[in-house]
């Protein structure tokens, strides 16, 4: 494989996989590695793998840890939820959005460092593979992709664990104990999978959550939020402004105070199989059904609707990878023209795992009283049903006549 690459950017967490991936690559390629560790609010210190990355002979100026808090929440997160994105009717994308900024940041520094491939550390059963390359493609259609999961002989995890052993790759003592399951975090969301999850019968232990209290467990008296909206998205909290992250931690302190946001779900990869997952996502909880109260009060109905039959088919192409897609931009398009008129405040009762809407006002709201009282009105005249009903009921009594 020497001299097939020349310099590689990697997706480098700092934890045990993508360490092995760093010194594999510099083994098989003989070439210059670059890592790249994300902030995307995962709550993790990334200091450490700017010190283990040093430890295993990466140049200071080829280590690259970026905070992309702002960008993810408001340039990936929101445009989603303007869409009312639900995979397959119930998860709210939070590992499947993260992809493509990473991939976009990849991109990014190996144009600004001249590398001519770049890396990751998904296995070749999962999701993550597709969603790392099709962004790779689509933003440097000639970039290099290796990974490693793919081509490697390192294929159980007494096998990396020797790897690493042998390379001197610190290892930390409960990776041979082995987590009972698999995690992906960041702001938005964070995601169980495999191990001791993998049998859908068996229901987790709750010492597994760290982002909600259970909702037994819950106060016994609700909290009350309100959440302002502008275009579509959410700017203020109890009419405090705020960032788009920080706006978004604020819901996940709520949500995960009252129980909310989790949810078990057995999914269907891209890949074409089944996996179970368990997630918890508190604060996207609550941000989806104020998106939704706001656009009830200040959409159109053809727009609302519009709206819904995209949505399955939009939500599909984010979790299937094709972010960067012609359609899904195309799509995007439509809904951000109709959430310009998305603007007003929801006020929620938070209580037991539960968000319930218990208040919506907008000064572009569509709804008139006037038209809908049961009171006496002049602006409505009942009498106009009538057509209406017949013109609607006419193809079905010609049917009724030509068929019986």
């Amino acid at each position: 494989m020497q001299g097939e690459v020349k310099k590689v950017v990697l997706a480098y967490s700092g934890g045990l996989d993508t360490s092995i991936i760093l010194r594999w690559l510099q083994d098989q390629y003989a070439c210059e590695v670059v890592t790249f560790t994300a902030d995307l609010g995962q709550g993790e210190e990334l200091e450490p793998a700017r010190k283990k990355a040093l430890m295993m002979g990466i140049k200071p100026e080829n280590i690259f840890i970026d905070d992309l808090r702002e960008e993810f929440v408001r340039d990936f997160v929101f445009p989603m939820f303007r869409a009312n994105a639900l995979y397959e009717g119930v998860y709210l994308l939070g590992t499947s959005i993260a992809r493509p900024l990473i991939a976009k940041r990849q991109i990014e520094i190996a144009n600004a460092t001249g590398a001519d491939a770049v890396s990751h550390g998904a296995t070749g059963k999962g999701n993550d593979q597709v969603r790392f390359e099709l962004g790779y493609y689509a933003l440097k259609p000639d970039i290099k992709v290796i990974a490693p999961w793919r081509i490697w002989d390192l294929n159980s995890r007494t096998r990396l664990l020797d790897f690493a052993e042998k390379h001197q790759i610190p290892i930390a003592k409960d990776k041979r104990g082995e987590a009972p399951y698999s995690t992906d975090a960041n702001l938005l969301h964070i995601s169980y999978e495999g191990k001791a999850l993998e049998d859908p019968w068996v229901e987790p232990d709750e010492d597994m959550f760290t982002r909600s209290v259970s909702p037994e467990k819950a106060p016994d008296k609700p909290s009350f939020v309100e959440i302002a909206f502008e275009a579509g998205d959410a700017v203020a909290i109890d009419g405090e402004p705020l960032s788009p992250a920080a706006l978004l931690t604020r819901l996940n302190q709520l949500g995960g105070a009252n129980g909310i946001g989790r949810l078990d779900l057995v999914e269907n990869r891209f890949v074409g199989m089944k996996s179970r997952g368990v997630y918890e996502t508190p604060g996207g909880t609550i941000l989806s059904v104020a998106h939704r109260a706001m656009e009830s009060l200040t959409l159109d109905r053809g727009e609302a609707h519009l709206k819904d039959d995209l949505m399955p088919r939009y939500a599909e192409l984010i979790y299937n990878g094709f972010w960067w897609s012609p359609e899904r931009q195309a799509i995007q398009t439509m809904i951000d023209q109709v959430s310009q008129n998305v603007v007003g405040t929801v006020r929620l009762k938070l209580f037991k795992g539960n968000v319930s809407v218990v208040g919506r006002k907008s000064p572009r709201s569509l709804y008139r009283l006037d038209y809908v009282t049961f009171e006496a009105d002049s602006v409505y005249n009942q009498q106009d049903a009538e057509g209406f009903i017949k013109l609607n009921a006419l193809r079905m009594r010609l049917a009724k006549m030509a068929r019986g």
